[in-house]
């Protein structure tokens, strides 16, 4: 099945800027859909809640002035993560204002609920729900999603343990719409061989929060350029649901990264109750890409350099 447009519309690549909780702001949405990627970010990072409405008149208005001064290369559309969990009080209100200001691309996260999908749909608006397994794929597509992200294993932040073959594999054998793949992927390369394994769109988080950009701290961005593969460590200990975490700063927290305790999910919340190691302001996601950032660049510099790789990569491949 053909991509809609609202995922086509801009886009110089196939991908879509991973919303970053804390990280994720308008200066950086706005960066990323001018640089011709899907930019996002989640609704909780806007706080007190009143400020979301705030944030998403400041980047229609400047995204529409943008796209009336390039005519010959508008923006791409921007996304908004919602927490779907039973924790995440603002749920109402937050989709009011999505509703609202007409937010082309919501990503659904932790609960597949139709009332979500329905008012979304309201005004033409689509929803992608991320999983990380077949079983949660069917369920929401079947709670009327329109695409899925397939969360795979590498991931920064909430990540699953699937492999990104197996996974696709397997929601390929019976779906056909939208359909993006998040895991380690941090180069051109990456964003092609997501679609040789059949997904339509690269989920890019970790290389993002190494923007000047980015509202996060020096000494994060530091650690995702110094870091690779062995600085992660996959644990549910900071939220009760397993995802990926920098072991700099764990440690920097004054905890063991290689003797963490398991978590209780029950204590999973996403109102600021939870105090338990300040996740996600102490304690720092990343994915296992992270080797292939090799210094702090603007948005802009990363999404030249991700098209330069993918278009060599796509090149050697017709050769």
């Amino acid at each position: 099945m053909a991509l809609p447009d609202i995922l086509k519309l801009g886009l110089r690549l196939p991908a879509v800027a991973a919303p970053l909780f804390i990280v994720s702001h308008p200066p950086l949405v706005k960066a990323q859909c001018k640089a011709g990627v899907i930019g996002s970010f989640p609704a909780l990072n806007a706080r007190p809640e009143a400020q979301l409405d705030e944030w998403l008149a400041e980047i229609t208005e400047e995204l529409a002035d943008y796209d009336a001064k390039h005519p010959g290369r508008p923006s791409a559309p921007f996304a908004v993560n919602q927490i779907v969990h039973r924790s995440n009080q603002r749920l109402e209100h937050d989709l009011q204002m999505c509703v609202k200001y007409k937010v082309p691309v919501v990503i659904s996260s932790l609960g597949a609920v139709p009332e979500v999908n329905d008012a979304i749909h309201s005004y033409g608006g689509i929803v992608l729900h991320d999983i990380i397994n077949n079983r949660h794929a069917h369920s929401a597509i079947n709670k009327g999603a329109d695409g899925l992200i397939a969360v795979a294993a590498g991931a920064g932040g909430h990540a699953g343990p699937l492999s990104p073959f197996a996974l696709i594999q397997e929601i390929r054998e019976w779906f056909d719409g939208p359909l993006l793949l998040s895991g380690a992927i941090a180069t051109g390369g990456a964003i092609l061989a997501a679609e040789a394994m059949g997904a339509d769109m690269a989920y890019i988080g970790s290389p993002f929060i190494a923007t000047p950009e980015a509202r996060a701290i020096n000494e994060y961005k530091q650690m995702i350029v110094e870091g690779t593969a062995k600085d992660i460590v996959y644990s549910n200990y900071f939220t009760g649901i397993p995802g990926n975490y920098l072991k700099p700063s764990i440690a920097r927290a004054g905890m063991d990264p290689d003797a963490l305790p398991q978590a209780d999910p029950s204590k999973m919340n996403f109102n600021g109750s939870d105090s338990r190691a300040k996740a996600w302001k102490d304690i720092w996601g990343s994915g296992q890409g992270i080797g292939a950032v090799k210094d702090v660049a603007p948005v802009a510099d990363l999404v030249d350099r991700l098209e330069r790789e993918y278009r060599a990569a796509r090149d050697r491949l017709c050769m």
